[in-house]
């Protein structure tokens, strides 16, 4: 049998390819001392990688975030594209791994490419360890170490996020050996270890030609990423992956909260945008989609009628699930300016129209609009039907800076980084310090009233008017109530709002670890059946998670009774 060396891709199929050494050299297929030969070899490759990451993520519809977004109610569609309708309904259906199944290019896009930024930026760095090779300067050599730590630690952070396990590759690592499987726990602290190896090298870069800051092809932002900026950046990936990669609200009180609180507090200090290009990426197809207004996207109540004040939201939530929305598209009223205000849709439409805000670079002045009469395309369960859609980047979508989809998009939110903090504080009883954060996007741009009774029980302030209004015992069969939420329910609001559709798989992630996900929504997906196949698996080996059928990794009833 013939060997190959394997760059990346599905490491596995090295295990089923393992024999006698093939003589000829394939240029389609070149070995990696052919490929990382030269220094520029080295740093043309390397400074590809961000957008490597970036594509498994947002480069395309196929992945795992459609699903994601219409499980945890970001989104809502009933089409069968990338396997949201196959995943919408509930009961929840189950992530489906089996041989064959037809989701199977969605579960595995994200689990593929990031295994082989691991293996590129894996090989990037064990070729810098080398004592004879050299970019060309040590702050040359320092940029390109602390680059491939970054962008390796991002992959197998986001692998960790999305799998219930993967492979983690290290510079050590020979081209044939595909690694061990491990659990997401441990692929995320090798994540973390990576980021912090790049934020060391960053933090003190030594001095000479061609250091920081980044060429700007290698991370396209409007921020020039010198050092100091790039270490901020880092730091805010740190704390978002350590708190998302809970699974349950048990693990998400065991996250090392003081260490998210410390690189929270020493992260962005303004929201941190890509350059987008519809031709050389980065790109953004998901929040491309959400902004189509077609069945491809609409908002279901279950989170947004939090923000209620006119008793819709309560007797939406009391009706049987089937019942909910069959007389007509939930409509509600709200003192939250991040949603239209006015007491009939008329006055809604008349309050905010998404082509006032369709030019280019120009900011909406809501996050959400009562979508045109003419346009309430809707299939599906009567329960996803609202007359909102979410538009905050409806100007990027429709012209950029200049040209649609061409330009800066708002990629990790200063609030998502507040509000990391804001959980660390309460989690630790500082509730003063917690409510400051949440109070900083809560009055500034929801128009809301202030916290000011720093605790865990009382109800935020707004009387019949309080926003969010929480719903307990919201089961699918009806007869839930809803309540002022306290605190933690205002910065779980505050959290939703300012982070829907920012980045991948916002509400997905924060839901699983808050236990606010759907009874029976997987929460997370298993290593891909061609993966498991190529390691030797067989049988009840290849399995699926999620579901009310027996699987492994199903969310149990959550916060709010569904």
């Amino acid at each position: 049998m013939m060997r190959f060396k394997i760059r990346g891709g599905v490491l596995a199929l090295a295990i089923g390819l393992a024999g006698c050494e093939l003589a000829v050299q394939n240029p389609n297929n070149p070995e990696t001392d052919r490929v990382l030969r030269t220094p520029a070899d080295v740093e043309n490759l390397l400074g590809t990688q961000y957008l490597r990451w970036h594509t498994a993520m947002y480069g395309a519809l196929g992945n795992v975030g459609g699903m994601a977004g219409v499980q945890s109610h970001e989104d809502f569609s009933s089409l069968s594209n990338n396997c949201m309708g196959q995943r919408v309904g509930i009961p929840r259906a189950g992530n489906d791994n089996q041989i064959g199944n037809g989701c199977a290019s969605e579960n595995r896009r994200v689990y593929f490419i990031e295994h082989e930024v691991t293996r590129i930026t894996s090989n990037v760095l064990a070729k810098l360890n080398d004592p004879e090779f050299t970019m060309g300067t040590p702050a040359q050599d320092a940029r390109a170490r602390a680059f491939a730590e970054f962008v390796r630690g991002l992959a197998l952070g986001y692998l960790a996020l999305t799998y219930d396990s993967a492979a983690i590759v290290t510079p050590e690592m020979t081209g044939e050996d595909a690694g061990e499987l491990s659990g997401y726990q441990e692929v995320m602290a090798a994540a973390l270890t990576g980021i912090q190896a790049a934020i060391d090298i960053a933090a003190n870069p030594p001095a000479g030609a061609n250091g920081f800051p980044l060429p700007s092809t290698w991370l396209p932002s409007s921020t020039s990423m010198t050092a100091a900026e790039f270490v901020k950046l880092a730091r805010s990936y740190k704390a978002r992956l350590r708190a998302n990669v809970a699974r349950n609200p048990a693990e998400r009180g065991a996250v090392d909260w003081d260490a998210v609180i410390a690189d929270a507090q020493n992260g962005i200090t303004a929201d941190h945008d890509n350059i987008t290009s519809t031709t050389l990426g980065p790109f953004n197809f998901w929040v491309s989609q959400w902004h189509t207004f077609t069945t491809w996207h609409q908002m279901t109540p279950f989170v947004i009628g939090m923000a209620d004040n006119s008793g819709a939201y309560a007797a939406w939530t009391a009706l049987p699930l089937a019942q909910r929305g069959v007389a007509a598209p939930f409509f509600m009223t709200t003192p939250d300016l991040r949603f239209p205000q006015g007491a009939t849709r008329a006055a809604q439409q008349a309050d905010f129209a998404i082509t006032s805000c369709s030019g280019p670079s120009l900011k909406c002045k809501r996050y959400f609009v009562n979508r045109a009469s003419g346009n309430d395309t809707f299939s599906g369960d009567s329960w996803g039907y609202s007359n909102y859609d979410f538009v905050r980047f409806y100007s990027w979508r429709t012209s950029g800076a200049g040209t649609a989809r061409n330009g800066p998009l708002v990629f990790f939110t200063k609030a998502e980084l507040d509000l990391l903090e804001a959980e660390g504080q309460y989690r630790k009883g500082n509730y003063a310090a917690a409510a400051a954060l949440v109070n900083k996007t809560r009055v500034a741009n929801g128009g809301l009233p202030a916290i000011t009774a720093f605790d865990a029980t009382t109800p935020v302030p707004g009387g019949a008017d309080c926003v969010p209004k929480t719903p307990s015992n919201a089961a699918i069969t009806g007869g839930g109530t809803v309540a002022c939420g306290g605190l933690l329910e205002a910065l779980k609001w505050e959290k939703r709002i300012e982070t829907i559709q920012t980045h991948f798989m916002a509400w997905y992630l924060d839901h699983r670890g808050w236990g606010d996900l759907t009874e029976g929504t997987g929460v997370h997906w298993a290593a891909p059946y061609e993966d498991l196949q190529a390691r030797g698996r067989t049988g009840a080996q290849i399995y699926s998670t999620g579901g009310t059928t027996g699987n492994s990794g199903s969310a149990p009833k959550g916060t709010y009774g569904w």
